[in-house]
């Protein structure tokens, strides 16, 4: 899985996002201060369908209209705008259309100045790009490659807001746990993740293990211009992977795991090597 999946580009152009605080609205009026803002808002540079070729089938999706614009449009959003969130969903489902066998998962977990008129423009869009495709709530055991094969499923929508209720196909958030540790510190990050597998829920839920380390205020000030992926993840990812390397998928062990600029280091390539140890285990068995 990506983290802001959808941050490969974002509006230098337009206002600062309404997931901003005041202050930083204020500052933002200076030119320079978005494109350090950039700098630190950017968490992955692929498109979606490069993404998708890559191998990430999670995607963490944040969302906002854009207050003071005309109609209900909707737009990926961190700090600062990105595309809307149409385009976004018609790239996906091109991939999906030419790999009818391939499943991904969509978390829709943060929503900016969005009232239930927005909710239902946004879920009609998603019910238009995928039709078909979208898999309705069902046990989580349930749902194996071949159950997903055989209904001619490939997308879950996980919908962190009441209307879910509303729709057979928009899953709960809480099936879609994704503890977040908030810390600039390596060892710290992965102890939190150690800790949070071993609390994870034995049924009924997907597991979300977010590998990523977090800015602080404190963070960006000292290095505004070399940005997150300079400052904290291009020196921290091999320790991370390391780690990834040494987990176990499974009841117990790791579900989908995320990181930022999925394209360094094999993250990918590494994550799905994992599911191996799975094959191994069923050879063993039989």
């Amino acid at each position: 899985g990506s983290h802001d999946s959808f941050s490969y580009w974002v509006d230098e152009k337009s206002p600062v996002g309404p997931d901003q605080a005041t202050a930083i609205k204020r500052l933002a009026r200076i030119s320079l201060v978005k494109k350090i803002m950039k700098k630190w808002s950017v968490t992955q540079n692929l498109t979606f369908k490069e993404q998708l070729e890559g191998g990430i089938r999670y995607f963490d999706l944040r969302v906002s209209s854009k207050p003071g614009e005309i109609g209900q449009e909707i737009y990926f959003i961190h700090g600062l705008f990105g595309i809307k969130v149409w385009d976004g969903l018609k790239e996906i489902n091109t991939f999906l259309e030419q790999h009818p066998k391939e499943v991904i998962f969509l978390d829709f977990n943060h929503f900016y100045a969005m009232d239930d008129s927005h909710h239902f423009f946004l879920i009609n869009r998603i019910r238009s790009a995928f039709g078909s495709k979208l898999c309705s709530v069902e046990c989580v055991e349930y749902v194996t490659l071949q159950y997903m094969w055989e209904k001619k499923h490939q997308v879950l929508i996980f919908y962190h807001y009441p209307l879910y209720r509303e729709y057979p196909f928009l899953w709960p958030g809480n099936k879609m746990p994704a503890p977040w540790a908030n810390t600039t510190n390596v060892h710290k990050l992965l102890q939190f993740l150690e800790t949070t597998l071993e609390e994870r829920s034995r049924y009924g839920t997907f597991h979300v293990s977010q590998a990523i380390l977090t800015p602080r205020v404190k963070t960006i000030a000292r290095h505004l211009i070399r940005g997150l992926k300079n400052t904290l993840v291009h020196r921290n990812l091999p320790m991370i992977l390391n780690w990834v390397k040494a987990q176990k998928p499974g009841v117990m062990g790791v579900n989908i795991i995320t990181s930022d600029f999925v394209e360094l280091a094999d993250f990918a390539a590494t994550v799905i090597a994992l599911n191996d140890l799975l094959l191994e285990e069923d050879e063993s068995a039989t």
